[in-house]
C-alpha cells in the first residue's frame, strides 16, 4: 500500500470518528432538552389542575359560629344542603326560635317552595335580645311577624362575593350589608356569625340580631 493511500484511509477514519462523536453529543443533548421540556409541561399541567386554597375556601361556610353546627346528621352542613330552607333550619339547634316563628307565621311552605333565595337567619340568642314581653307580642301578631320574617329574605341567592351592598327583601324594604368575608354586618347592627350555608333552595347567613324593617 502506498503512502498516499494510507494517508487517505487515515483521513477517512478520522472524519468518520468525528461524525460519530458529534452525532452522539447531538442525540444526548436532544434527549436532555426533551426530558426537561416534558418535566416542565407536566409541572405546569399539575399547577393548572390544582385549585387554589382561596377558591376552595370561597365555596365553604365561614364564621366563628360555624363550629357550633352539628358535624353530621340532618343539622350538619351536608344535611342542610339536602333540604329546603325551612326544613333545613328546623334541624339546626341554633335556629329553633326562628323555626317556631316561621311556623307561627305560616311561612314554612312559602320558604320551602321559593327558589334561589337568601335568608338572614337570627340565632336563638338573637331572639333572646328582644324583651320577652315584646317577643311574645310579636309571635302573637301574625301580620307583624310575617313582615319581620320576610324582611330577612331576599329573592336572589347571594354568594359571599355579592353580599355587600343594598338588597330588596321579600317584605319590600331594603337591607344593607357592609364588610368583606368573613366580617359582614347587616344594617350596621347584626353581624354574620356563620355564612354561606347552603340548603336545597337557599343560601343562609346566620346573624346575631333580629332585623327590624323601618316601614
Amino acid at each position: 500500500m502506498s503512502v498516499t493511500t494510507r494517508r487517505s484511509l487515515s483521513a477517512l477514519f478520522a472524519a468518520g470518528a468525528l461524525a460519530l462523536t458529534l452525532g452522539a453529543c447531538s442525540s444526548s443533548g436532544g434527549s436532555s432538552s426533551s426530558s426537561s421540556s416534558a418535566s416542565a409541561a407536566a409541572s405546569g399541567s399539575a399547577a393548572m389542575s390544582s385549585p387554589t386554597d382561596s377558591a376552595a375556601m370561597a365555596d365553604q361556610p365561614f364564621g366563628a359560629a360555624c363550629a357550633a353546627v352539628p358535624k353530621d346528621g340532618a343539622g350538619s352542613f351536608t344535611g342542610m344542603a339536602k333540604d329546603p330552607v325551612a326544613t333545613a333550619a328546623s334541624n339546626n339547634p341554633l335556629l329553633s326560635t326562628l323555626v317556631t316563628a316561621v311556623k307561627q307565621a305560616g311561612l314554612v311552605d312559602t320558604l320551602n317552595s321559593a327558589q334561589n333565595i337568601t335568608v338572614f337567619a337570627p340565632t336563638n340568642d338573637a331572639f333572646a335580645k328582644i324583651p320577652k314581653a315584646d317577643l311574645d307580642a310579636l309571635l302573637a301578631d301574625k301580620a307583624k311577624l310575617t313582615k319581620v320574617l320576610t324582611y330577612h329574605v331576599t329573592p336572589e341567592r347571594l354568594a359571599p362575593t355579592a353580599l355587600a351592598g343594598t338588597h330588596k327583601t321579600l317584605e319590600g324594604a331594603d337591607l344593607t350589608v357592609n364588610g368583606t368575608q368573613p366580617d359582614f354586618t347587616v344594617n350596621n347592627n347584626s353581624k354574620v356569625l356563620c355564612g354561606n350555608v347552603q340548603t336545597a333552595n337557599a343560601t343562609v347567613y346566620i346573624v346575631d340580631t333580629v332585623l327590624m324593617p323601618t316601614s
